[in-house]
């Protein structure tokens, strides 16, 4: 049928390390923080999360400490 895998190896912890730290970083710093109301209130604060600190402000490791905002501004210029 022409299915490939999307990954090549099976059982790699490293093929999902990107996604597992992500989510790692939102429940740390945000979902732990305090008692959610309702799945709504959780589901906008993860959204304000990602698009409002995460993208735009919060400082990155992998990205030489800059956010990935300044990173994608650096590399258009």
């Amino acid at each position: 049928m022409g299915i490939r895998l999307s990954v090549g190896r099976t059982g790699q912890c490293w093929d999902n390390a990107l996604a597992e730290s992500f989510f790692a970083t939102i429940k740390r710093e945000l979902l732990d923080t305090a008692a959610w109301p309702s799945r709504a209130a959780a589901r906008t604060a993860i959204f304000d999360f990602i698009e409002g600190w995460y993208n735009l402000h919060r400082l990155h490791s992998s990205l030489g400490y800059r956010s990935p905002a300044d990173y994608e501004t650096a590399l258009a210029a």
